[in-house]
């Protein structure tokens, strides 16, 4: 607490080039969400079904996924700073070319080359913050937390006031807000030292050798399931305006973005991070299970709540694989992120497709039971969760190297 409270301290006391890639870590967050309340405009433009919409978020994190075993290995050979650009110039070429589609197969492609640019960046920005900023790491990683969760709350209602016009708009805006970032990033950033040792490719998979490494990837897995049939398939549920889809995932992103900086270090601090995220977890099931058999006011309720949720998780996950392994924390993280993306692919594309083949309670009743399998993965492998954590805890804090997460 502590950390947390000397990190808020020193929060605004930051360098231009810390501002501009948190600035432009904002907009890469938002395109996560950016596509939530057009999904429906989306099919009705492009003529499409909800499964076939669904795609954009599916290859957009299997690229992902997949990226994560290249990220590192670019970002250690031509540097931090070259890396941020290079992501944020794909962002800017596949995110206009996207407004541009003629089809959903267009879309969908376009979206993969965005997934690619987008994990290019985010996934050195927090490593760059931290060794360009003021104050240490502490104040660094609640500047990348605070926009994480800014730019998923700003994500949806972006989306909401440009596609109210045209669902291609908001493809265009985010070109020209990484563009701009990618202005300020040329001008304010300086290049950061490299790593002193290159990462290969195959280092994140070895690295998930780990028992408590590969337990945290395994119900981070489940988790994302859970989060991404929210994410990706709710709007279609909901079925409400632009405005009104916007509304609710900006007031949904709100909660993640409060609950993940402030109130889930909290909530460690007094009962644990095990116990915060298995409860967190029931929750969770909980409340996609009302969500899916509810009314459609329920319905938006238990959308909005679940961002309480998400963020409590998100912290606890990130901190939970930091913490466990003795793999240097960059090659952890990216063998950890390379496992759980894969489940943020495939419930956008199963959501729908479940809904074909039952109805549409079934997607939630499948989200509930993932969330609850990653709750009894965290119990059932509680002690290889826990057995290094302790001891590795205090070299981790001394150490200049930060984790790459794509929360």
């Amino acid at each position: 607490m502590d950390a947390l409270d000397a990190g808020a301290g020193s929060l605004l006391r930051q360098p231009k080039a810390v501002w501009a890639t948190a600035g432009a870590s904002v907009v890469a967050f938002m395109g996560i969400g950016l596509v939530d309340p057009i999904l429906p405009s989306i099919a009705q433009g492009l003529d499409a079904t909800a499964g076939q919409v669904s795609l954009l978020f599916t290859s957009y994190f299997l690229i992902t996924a997949f990226a994560m075993l290249v990220t590192g290995w670019v970002s250690s050979r031509i540097g931090g700073r070259k890396t941020l650009l290079l992501g944020l110039a794909f962002v800017v070429v596949f995110a206009g070319l996207a407004g541009t589609s003629g089809s959903v197969a267009e879309l969908v492609g376009f979206r993969a080359g965005w997934g690619l640019g987008n994990a290019l960046f985010v996934s050195t920005a927090l490593a760059v913050i931290v060794g360009a900023a003021a104050g240490g790491s502490a104040a660094a990683i609640l500047l990348y937390e605070s926009a994480l969760g800014l730019g998923m709350a700003c994500g949806p209602l972006l989306g909401a006031l440009l596609g109210d016009a045209s669902w291609r708009y908001p493809f265009f805006g985010t070109a020209f807000l990484m563009a701009v970032g990618f202005l300020c990033i040329t001008v304010f950033l300086k290049e950061q030292p490299r790593p002193a040792r290159k990462t290969s490719l195959l280092d994140p998979v070895k690295a998930l050798g780990h028992g408590g490494l590969a337990s945290a990837a395994a119900s981070a897995f489940f988790y994302n399931y859970t989060f991404f049939t929210v994410l990706a398939f709710t709007p279609f549920v909901l079925d409400m305006t632009p405005y009104k889809s916007g509304a609710v995932f900006f007031a949904w992103g709100v909660l993640l973005a409060v609950f993940s900086v402030i109130v889930a270090p909290r909530l460690q601090a007094r009962f644990g991070s095990l116990k915060v995220l298995g409860g967190s977890l029931v929750l969770l099931a909980a409340d996609v299970l009302v969500l899916g058999y509810g009314t459609h006011t329920t319905a938006i309720v238990c959308t909005i709540l679940s961002g309480a949720f998400i963020g409590v998780n998100n912290t606890v996950y990130t901190e939970l694989a930091l913490g466990v392994s003795d793999a240097p924390r960059p090659v952890a993280s990216a063998g950890y992120n390379f496992v759980r993306w894969f489940a943020a692919a495939a419930a956008p594309y199963f959501a729908p497709r479940i809904e074909e083949w039952t109805d549409v309670h079934a997607p939630f009743v499948v989200a509930a039971v993932t969330a609850l399998a990653g709750a009894a993965v965290v119990v059932v492998r509680r002690n290889a969760l826990t057995r290094q954590a302790e001891e590795l805890e205090s070299r981790h804090a001394t150490e200049d190297g930060v984790a790459v997460f794509v929360n």
